[in-house]
């Protein structure tokens, strides 16, 4: 099961940290990748990261802002996000798949419910 946790209210320029919690999953051969979905709008992909390696993956809008990075010890994958922009507003998921993380929503087989992250102007 993936749980993820930190969402919130903030304004432009802000930060916030995500955490996906991983329980019953063996942490050592899977990836965990995040993803949204803004009001209106189809889901997409955020960030994503392979366990074993720690080799990350990140999409073009959130690259330089967003940082992924995973704590093998507590089973926990982390999205630490830097200057927030309205845009950045969506429920965001954690999702796992077995093996090397990829940046395609369908190849991921484990999903968490979402947190609500909301940037006002």
């Amino acid at each position: 099961q993936l749980q993820a946790f930190g969402g919130g209210l903030v304004q432009t320029g802000d930060s916030l940290r995500l955490s996906c919690v991983h329980s019953g999953l063996s942490s050592d051969n899977y990836g965990t990748g995040w993803f949204r979905q803004a009001p209106g709008k189809e889901r997409e992909f955020v960030a994503a990261i392979t366990w074993r390696s720690g080799i990350p993956w990140y999409a073009d809008s959130v690259k330089g802002r967003f940082t992924i990075s995973r704590d093998n010890e507590k089973n926990t994958v982390f999205l630490q996000m830097d200057s927030l922009k309205p845009e950045d507003t969506a429920v965001y998921f954690c999702a796992a798949k077995r093996g090397w993380a990829t940046i395609v929503e369908e190849e991921f087989s484990y999903w968490g419910p979402g947190t609500k992250v909301t940037v006002s102007s």
